[in-house]
């Protein structure tokens, strides 16, 4: 059977640059259009969404009289130029590289005009909301009003249905179906509505999958957003290795120490700080961490991260084993062992037990321009406090968390499983972070080419274990924060010798966006690799165009690591590995600045894509990342869509940020 995919290039004014939107399959939507609610343009369609997020299910239609807060995201002025700051401050060749800004600039530069809003809360007053139903948000970023679904569906020009994941009636969500419309002035001056499409829905404690999470484990919890994301396990650990010999059956600390030459003592340690995000009801076990000590890092036994908690966020003890502690123990033994003693660790540990929590959740405690009372969730897909169901009674945090300057986070989503408006203001907001001089590291996912869950994309949009085109993850393909894949010591080779591409177990994430276009920072890379590596493969299953943001940017090893649960050593692989690894090693870096006086290292991207920094990591040549029934990318010399620019380089690495100002 023939079929074709269009990739359609939308304007879309999040990062000042063209983007790639999702998969569009020739055919038409077969959307009603509903009269235009105003007299000044007629209505457009705004957004659309091809299918439903895997595991979601619509049952019935949602009562007319249900309350919907309705939130619309104003365009942000100077949004356009947001690569440019970007780009400012963060090339080696800037001579403002380093100057980063404050909060207070950010907030002044990317206010909405006076015009959007205007022409925004006209409309919603034509159509008969009363002026004191409609709220501005203090960031003047959102319009904000409670209304029934009928006036929904008035505005709107869509449909609301109430959805279910799975068989859990538990878990009802409402959403718009297939896409939702706009009066033509009006959608000019925003970026997307909410409740509409998305479903960037909260975890909730108990919902599973009817699958298998990877070769090695049965079906999970969900604990944080997204699925699958988490690492995987073969088990308990034996005869517990280590020495340098065997860093082929099992990684310890010495094993990264060796791999990268990283030996580092700490020096700036109050000025430092790292950051490590879990969401509950993920927790670690402090015996684990002992126990891990005292085999690996006998002077940290004793040792906790410090505990920053968002929206109710604690050590929850209720759930134990390797699902409930298995990546915030990973994150953490490896994280706090690499940087010693004296550096801290922060722990962003993120929503309570029942409600759980979003990565808006989290970016509202860091920055309170994005919070929700400001407009920027969607109470309906991002957990909301007081908890409605009895778990945390305090409000949403809106900023006050500290700012690390590094900051991992080992969970994600598929692209399809989001919208692009809702990415592209999500990627800006990670922009900003940059901007402020944070680091932001995500893992680029464990399926190689394929999704969260090994879901590819069918040419209709949906995800499904038969798909046959790639499906790239989020926020991993946000141009604005650095991607990392995942590396192996071979079995039967040396710590000495050239790692390969994760192919044990997992395999590392990689690929090119459909949502976000190629970063000026990448181009020359990723056109190198295409024009000297094509890849095999048919351009109707994955984006081929060359002119998408490609991930991951860098890598580090994800396979054997030992790790403690619940009083056992066990064996863990997955990106999960190779985020907080590389974090540690940039925190070195960071330390060793802020030592003599000068800035964090801030949003990385274009200083190690820059010819500065050429040959500072240790290229990886071998190895594929499979999916959807291919073999996926292969690993090339230089910058590759299975491990990046490679693995990190210590001594390189220290020695030419430090050359920089």
């Amino acid at each position: 059977m023939s079929y074709t995919i269009w990739i359609t290039w939308c304007a879309l004014p999040v990062v000042g640059m063209m983007f790639i939107t999702r998969l569009i399959v020739a055919a038409a939507l077969g959307l009603s259009f509903v009269a235009a609610s105003s007299p000044l343009s007629r209505r457009v369609s705004h957004e659309t969404r091809r299918s439903t997020p895997a595991g979601w299910y619509p049952v019935r239609r949602a009562d007319s009289d249900v309350i919907l807060p309705l939130r619309i995201g104003l365009k942000q002025n100077n949004i356009d130029d947001i690569e440019t700051y970007l780009l400012d401050v963060s090339h080696p060749e800037s001579p403002n590289y380093g100057k980063h800004w404050t909060p207070a600039k950010i907030a002044e530069t990317f206010r909405p005009s006076t015009d959007a809003i205007d022409t925004v809360q006209a409309w919603l007053l034509d159509n008969g909301l009363e002026a004191h139903r409609v709220k501005l948000s203090a960031s003047g970023g959102w319009l904000q009003a409670n209304v029934t679904i009928e006036e929904a569906e008035h505005l709107l020009g869509t449909e609301y249905y109430v959805y279910q994941f799975g068989e859990d009636a538990g878990d009802d969500h409402i959403a718009c179906e297939g896409g939702y419309h706009l009066p033509e002035h009006v959608a000019k001056h925003v970026d997307l509505v909410t409740p509409t499409l998305h479903f960037d829905v909260k975890p909730r404690k108990g919902r599973t999958l009817d699958k298998r999470d990877g070769p090695a484990g049965p079906a999970r919890k969900i604990g944080q957003p997204g699925f699958g994301t988490g690492p995987k396990t073969t088990g308990q650990v034996k005869e517990l290795f280590n020495e340098l010999a065997n860093c082929d059956e099992q990684i310890t600390l010495d094993c990264l120490r060796a791999l990268y030459d990283f030996d580092y003592e700490p020096i700036a340690t109050k000025k430092n700080s790292l950051g490590i995000v879990e969401y509950t009801p993920q927790a670690y076990v402090p015996s684990d961490l002992d126990l891990f000590f005292k085999n690996f890092s006998q002077s940290q036994v004793g040792e906790r991260p410090t505990l920053i908690s968002i929206d109710g966020g604690f050590l929850q003890t209720d759930d134990g084993g390797f699902d409930a502690n298995g990546e915030s123990n990973l994150d953490l033994e490896y994280a706090m062992g690499l940087v010693g003693k004296e550096q801290k660790i922060t722990l962003y540990q993120t929503g309570d037990e029942i409600e759980g929590a979003s990565f808006n959740n989290f970016l509202d405690a860091l920055d309170g321009s994005f919070c929700t009372f400001e407009g920027g969730d969607d109470p309906t897909q991002d957990a909301v406090y007081p908890d409605p169901d009895g778990g945390f009674q305090g409000p949403n945090q809106c900023g006050g968390a500290p700012l690390s300057y590094i900051i991992s986070t080992s969970y994600g989503y598929n692209e399809a499983d989001l919208t692009p408006f809702y990415m592209q203001r999500q990627c800006a907001e990670y922009a900003k972070l940059g901007l402020m001089g944070i680091t932001i590291l995500y893992s680029s996912g464990d399926d190689g080419v394929a999704g969260n869950g090994d879901l590819c994309l069918e040419t209709d949009g949906t995800q499904t274990e038969t798909g046959k085109i790639f499906n790239p993850s989020f926020p991993g393909g946000c141009p604005f924060v650095t991607s990392v894949g995942a590396t192996q010591v071979s079995p039967g080779k040396k710590v000495t010798d050239p790692e390969s591409a994760c192919e044990q177990v997992i395999f590392s994430g990689g690929g090119f966006s459909n949502v976000f276009a190629i970063p000026e920072y990448q181009k020359s890379a990723v056109e190198t690799y295409l024009a000297k590596f094509p890849p095999p493969y048919p351009h109707d299953i994955w984006n081929a165009t060359g002119k998408s943001r490609a991930f991951p940017d860098i890598a580090a090893n994800g396979a054997n690591y030992v790790i403690t649960v619940q009083g056992e050593f066990i064996l863990v692989f997955g990106t999960s590995c190779s985020s907080p690894v590389s974090a540690s090693i940039l925190s070195g870096v960071n330390d060793a600045r802020l030592a003599l006086g000068k800035s964090p290292i801030g949003f990385i991207n274009p200083t190690i894509y820059s010819t500065a920094f050429h040959g500072a990591f240790n290229d990886i040549t071998n190895g594929t990342n499979p999916g959807c029934g291919t073999v996926g990318f292969s690993a090339r010399p230089g910058w590759d869509p299975v491990t990046g620019l490679g693995t990190p380089n210590f001594p390189q690495l220290l020695a030419r940020w430090l050359a920089l100002p």
